[in-house]
């Protein structure tokens, strides 16, 4: 192959390269669209995710409040990841929908605009899942007392952590299920506040008891939060002289003595009978 050849044909690769562009840039112009875009919140720790994994390009996620400008979080500008934590970009009470922007890696790209993909709109104050409370239980007599603690949330004011009752205020009750060991009958309250007190319950038995935040209101199922697990009362063992009264212990101790000394008597007859010697055995 001669030099004039070699030159031709290294310019035509030159010239085909200018015109469809280089195989890199080809693979910068696939761009695709994000799927699955959907929110999850708990305790308003709140994540915007979706998929797939990108190759070769990036994602951009925008975010609005209704009626508002596009904000962006600076962390979700152009990353590879499939999520961005919006906690503490949202108002409570806000509602938002996110675009996520699918972008060239290189700033390039034969799209005018970014394909994207919208989210569902969504509101921190009435989508957020409540995680299940802890409680305390005391027994004190007739008398059996919960202590709710309220669940600590993700969102911070004047340098501390603020739980649910600092969020929702009198909106927030919770909903108590309980039930008698052995029993099938639940039973349910809902209260103010975070204590609660029973006193009409069967004395000397066992009941479990579970919480969940009750926010009344939201629609739906979103009303309830998760179900903190069962804890149960102690079942107090009372003492012979407490469960019977003196009065039936004493009567059945003498029943009891009257049988005794009643066999006694019968067994000491007996024998007597035995040892007497009859009329016949006398005579010699």
């Amino acid at each position: 192959m001669d030099s004039k050849t070699v030159m031709f044909s290294a310019l035509f690769l030159v010239w085909l390269t200018f015109v469809n562009g280089s195989p890199e840039s080809l693979e910068v112009g696939k761009l695709t669209k994000a799927t699955n875009v959907s929110w999850s919140s708990y305790n308003f720790k709140t994540i915007l995710s979706w998929g797939p994994k990108p190759v070769s390009y990036t994602y951009t996620v925008e975010f609005s409040r209704v009626g508002k400008d596009k904000l962006r979080n600076p962390h979700c500008i152009r990353s590879t990841e499939t999520e961005c934590d919006l906690t503490n970009e949202l108002d409570v009470k806000g509602v938002y929908s996110a675009d996520v922007l699918s972008e060239s890696l290189h700033g390039t790209s034969d799209y005018v605009e970014p394909p994207f993909t919208r989210s569902k709109k969504f509101c921190p104050y009435n989508d957020t899942l409540i995680g299940s409370p802890e409680f305390k239980l005391k027994v004190n007599e007739n008398k059996t007392v919960l202590i709710i603690h309220d669940p600590i949330t993700a969102l911070h004011k004047d340098g501390r952590s603020l739980n649910i009752r600092d969020v929702f205020k009198k909106n927030l009750k919770y909903k108590i299920a309980y039930i008698k060991a052995g029993s099938t009958g639940k039973k349910m309250l809902i209260v103010d506040e975070s204590k609660a007190e029973f006193n009409n319950l069967d004395e000397d038995q066992s009941y479990c008891f579970s919480v969940a935040a009750y926010i009344p209101s939201r629609k739906g199922d979103k009303r309830v939060g998760e179900w903190s697990l069962p804890k149960c009362s102690p079942q107090e063992h009372k003492t012979l002289f407490e469960e019977y009264g003196l009065a039936v212990i004493g009567g059945a101790a003498l029943i009891i003595l009257a049988f005794v000394i009643a066999v006694i008597v019968l067994i000491v007859v007996c024998c007597k009978q035995r040892q007497t010697p009859t009329a016949k055995e006398t005579i010699v």
